[in-house]
């Protein structure tokens, strides 16, 4: 006979890193997820085995062999299932008592209130090239006054930046307003990693193409984001620990064995990141006029 599921006994080894009344606060704490991708599903997982109990999980694709290299959720048996229910029965698996809302469209403009409704963190998961999306869920977080935290896999390391009620919000730090989608994209590259300490190994730049929505990948990235991220979470649910926040920044390269902690006041209007922008925007669109050529 197996033994029944209980919480104190399951979440035991967590306490001495925070305590028994802390364990039972994150047992009550909702945490908004948008994707279940490559962080997003590790995300996911690594906040049920923290204690988190109460979720809002929002994504419309599917599995593919595709995802392997890098998605917690991705296998021969997930293959075409929803990245959603895959990850809400693999929670649930870690603890039956989780409470999961699916949110199977995705987040857009229609459905963002009721997915932030009740939300203790909100959790950015998104494609990297989900730029409407993104941009309207930290807006409505900043509206809401919802702490929001994203972590971006860069090569094999991890880019953190955390956005605070009463701090700079996304839009501040990014400045994405109107303008086009390869802009956002240069922007958000920039903004996210201004160290830029993954750059050096990129082997195939070509692996990364703004223009046809892809980029190289590891399943490490991953991994260390949802490290991070998880810490993040316990230190702003908790209200313990010091959160850096925007225009603050981190980013830990495990294959460089290197850790950089930036500072950019104005964001994307810092002097520094608007050389950088247009440096990116001129590579940009030489190496689109070649391969204009090259068609």
């Amino acid at each position: 006979m197996t033994n029944p599921f209980r919480y104190e006994q399951a979440f035991s080894r967590n306490i001495g890193w925070v305590t028994p009344a802390e364990q039972q606060a994150l047992r009550g704490k909702r945490v908004a997820i948008a994707g279940g991708g490559g962080v997003g599903g590790v995300h996911l997982l690594t906040l049920a085995r923290l204690g988190v109990t109460k979720f809002h999980i929002a994504d419309f694709d599917t599995f593919d062999i595709v995802n392997f290299n890098r998605q917690v959720g991705a296998m021969m048996s997930t293959v075409g299932q929803p990245k959603a229910e895959v990850l809400a029965r693999m929670a649930k698996d870690i603890n039956p008592e989780i409470d999961v809302k699916i949110f199977p469209d995705g987040v857009n403009q229609g459905n963002l209130d009721q997915f932030l409704d009740g939300v203790d963190l909100y959790v950015d998961a998104l494609d990297f090239f989900a730029f409407d999306a993104r941009q309207q869920t930290f807006a409505a977080c900043a509206r809401l006054g919802i702490p929001a935290t994203t972590a971006a896999p860069l090569g094999m390391g991890a880019a953190l930046l955390n956005f605070i009620p009463g701090q700079m919000t996304f839009e501040e730090y990014f400045q994405w307003g109107d303008l086009p989608e390869l802009d956002k994209a240069i922007r958000f590259v920039v903004g996210l990693a201004p160290a830029g300490l993954h750059r050096p190994y990129l082997v195939v730049p070509d692996a990364v193409n703004f223009a046809e929505r892809r980029g190289p990948s590891t399943f490490m990235a991953c991994q260390l984001c949802a490290g991070i991220v998880a810490t993040e979470a316990l230190k702003i649910l908790l209200g313990r620990g010091k959160v850096l926040a925007a225009p603050h920044g981190m980013q830990f390269d495990a294959y460089r064995n290197k850790l950089a902690h930036t500072w950019r006041p104005g964001g994307n209007g810092n002097p520094f990141h608007r050389l950088m922008i247009a440096v990116a925007k001129r590579q940009m669109t030489r190496q689109l006029a070649g391969k204009a050529v090259q068609a």
